[in-house]
């Protein structure tokens, strides 16, 4: 989620990512930058929901209730309404525009036919060539004044999610799209030829997109693979020192975006006292190191457990 809102222009520092997503750490209305993170994650927990629906069609409301989801902190470029206007998507050096969407008035028919394939249209193709068209045939419509490329990725993922023959973890395209954005646009500007004209080929994108899954399902395994290396050291770790198995938990959040002691309590199944004392315990142990005061504490893993786990002993 955190690399789909990057892409435009959002940024959240890494570590507050995950208590935006969780729902745990409330943003501030005024930080745009947090609040398109929590925004997009009430639209995919909305994806969760329409992927396991036994009534669920594709409807134009489908697409217009996302986008107010994902958009709904810009109240000042309507979100949830189809655009009233012309839009433009500028060239990163300048120029003349990158891409012109159709006519505003052109634009709910059009929305009604990409609906309409989204039912019923191109059924025996992969699903992944199919997510990729549909996230094509929206962003070349461009039907809303913002957001266009963040709805196209979540009608993206719901076609994937409805599916359900992939993993969310495998499916997803997001962090390959963050990672190559320069790659993403330049296709996408290949395809679409300047101007609306869904007749062009669009093989270029269905490749790109296709890479995207294969390497980002090769990536997941590679990080599936060092997860779990990583865990049985940890759990080498605390039996070693004859500590509860829980505390493995601890020392995993540590690693990365740090562990917050009410969300450690939760995940632990402890209570918020058993949780201090864990994690007092760490610190004691030179494992971790406390950063921050009150509400803000979090502990982040000290150079003495990263060499433990680089060194292998």
């Amino acid at each position: 989620m955190e690399s789909s809102v990057s892409i435009e222009g959002f940024h959240v520092p890494r570590g507050d990512g995950p208590g935006i997503v969780a729902g745990s750490d409330v943003p501030d209305p005024a930080d745009t930058d947090r609040m398109a993170l929590a925004s997009y994650a009430r639209a995919m927990d909305h994806v969760g929901t329409l992927a396991i629906d036994p009534h669920f069609r594709w409807l134009d409301r489908v697409i217009l209730d996302l986008h107010f989801d994902a958009c709904l902190f810009q109240r000042d470029r309507s979100p949830g309404l189809w655009r009233t206007g012309p839009i433009y998507v500028t060239s990163p050096g300048g120029g003349p525009p990158a891409y012109t969407g159709p006519d505003f008035d052109e634009v709910p028919g059009l929305m009604d036919d990409v609906v309409g394939w989204l039912q019923d249209g191109d059924l025996d193709s992969h699903v992944a060539v199919r997510g990729a068209m549909a996230h094509l045939h929206v962003v070349s419509v461009h039907p809303f004044a913002d957001g266009n490329g963040r709805i196209s990725r979540i009608v993206q993922s719901l076609v994937l999610a409805r599916a359900g023959l992939l993993a969310p973890e495998f499916s997803s395209i997001e962090e390959h799209l963050g990672r190559h954005t320069g790659d993403y646009y330049r296709v996408l500007q290949q395809v679409q030829g300047g101007s609306y004209q869904p007749d062009r080929d669009a093989t270029p994108w269905i490749r790109f997109c296709i890479t995207a899954h294969i390497e980002q399902a090769r990536a997941r395994l590679d990080q599936i693979a060092a997860a779990s290396a990583r865990w049985a050291a940890l759990e080498e770790l605390v039996e070693s020192r004859g500590w509860p198995d829980r505390l493995v938990i601890a020392l995993e959040q540590s690693l990365f975006d740090g562990v917050e002691r009410k969300a450690y309590a939760l995940e632990a199944g402890v209570s918020l006292a058993t949780a201090t004392t864990d994690l007092r315990r760490l610190v004691d142990a030179a494992l971790i190191h406390q950063q921050g005061r009150t509400r803000s504490t979090r502990y982040v893993a000290s150079p003495s457990l990263r060499e433990h786990l680089q060194s292998g002993r």
